[in-house]
């Protein structure tokens, strides 16, 4: 019926990194029938809004060494693959969009054999490995950072920032008991936390206090320590609900720098401290956090670099400065691409619409 509604399906799945932006896309395309694409027992089962039904796969990454546990994920991949081109197929669905990560490969490789188009985004300066294997089968690979484009395939990229909820367009009303003339300190690790981070505030945490600060820390669920530190100025919790917000009252954020992090942070013109995870794939953190301090929007320290003497004195320095805040707030704030998530899903509607018109 040549009115329908256009199905998609959406493959993002296991940070907050890979399903916010995907979410943010879906809540710009209120006409489509979507439906998502996850894991079992990953953060889509909580994070996924209940009205786009959720499929899962049994997929994961490949190991650097050849074993036997490659075969098993091989044949593990090629079965998702299977299942996944018969989802699309009984689905009836007419293309699909993908964040990048494991989920990423199945729903690629099972779209292209089923003929329908795919967009991949990808927020990290530096691509994953999935989306440089994978790009030349893409229609579209929507970028989050440009410099990301000399790592993929020419002609086949555009850049368009990454979405955000749609919380931190409009300022937010901010439900904790923080009085309103005082430095505000804001500790984030990413939807995973951060114990390393977490471990170095609170050995820096007196001397702030002392200075007048205050700190709203995000521990993650994973911290052995919480709870160990106790006093008026500090609040401590694993995750808030309204990192809009937070951000936006925030004087000052010590963060990790995945790419969905530095988006908020850009939009809500939050200056920072980042501590990339040493651990990312590809070091991609680095080369994120790489681009706000050129821009001047953030001060970046190695973990291993980084000594509680020396972040103490860093943020003591930032929040005594109040005109060097202001600088970075406005730098970050001209990395932000406010209408990303818009012009994500102009992508999407133009390739989708050509689609389903060359196939009626």
């Amino acid at each position: 019926m040549a009115d329908a509604p256009i199905r998609l399906l959406i493959a993002a799945s296991g940070t907050g990194g890979h399903l916010f932006p995907a979410i943010a896309l879906a809540q710009q395309l209120p006409d489509y029938q979507i439906e998502w694409l996850g894991v079992p027992d990953r953060v889509e089962r909580s994070l996924v809004p209940a009205e786009y039904p959720l499929h899962a796969i049994t997929v994961e990454g490949f190991q650097q060494r050849f074993g036997l546990g490659t075969i098993r994920i091989f044949g593990r991949l090629v079965a998702s693959i299977q299942q996944v081109r018969r989802l699309l197929k009984e689905g009836q669905f007419d293309g699909v969009f993908t964040t990048g990560g494991y989920i990423a490969a199945p729903a690629i490789i099972a779209a292209r054999l089923q003929g329908l188009p795919v967009v991949l985004h990808e927020s990290n300066a530096i691509p994953g490995k999935v989306t440089r294997i994978l790009s030349l089968l893409c229609n579209t690979v929507a970028l989050g950072f440009a410099a990301a484009s000399k790592y993929l395939p020419k002609g086949k990229t555009i850049t368009v920032g990454t979405p955000v909820r749609s919380s931190f367009r409009e300022k937010q009303n901010l439900d904790l008991p923080i009085p309103e003339n005082v430095p505000l300190i804001v500790v984030v690790g990413g939807s995973q936390g951060a114990v390393a981070v977490n471990k170095l505030v609170r050995q820096c945490a007196n001397a702030w206090f002392a200075a007048g600060a205050w700190i709203v820390h995000l521990t993650g669920e994973k911290d052995p320590e919480a709870g160990t530190l106790q006093h008026p100025q500090y609040i401590e919790m694993p995750f808030y609900h309204n990192m809009a917000a937070l951000l936006q009252r925030a004087d000052l954020a010590v963060s990790r720098a995945g790419a969905g992090s530095l988006t908020e942070m850009a939009i809500a013109k939050t200056p920072a401290i980042l501590i990339p995870y040493p651990y990312a794939a590809e070091d991609h953190q680095a080369f994120n956090a790489a681009s706000f301090a050129a821009a001047g929007a953030a001060v970046v320290f190695r973990q291993s670099d980084l000594t509680p003497e020396l972040l103490e004195s860093k943020v003591l320095h930032l929040i005594k400065s109040p005109e060097i805040l202001q600088q970075m707030a406005e730098k970050a704030g001209s990395l932000a691409i406010v209408d990303s998530a818009e012009r994500l899903a102009a992508l999407v509607r133009e390739l989708l619409d050509k689609s389903v018109s060359s196939r009626s």
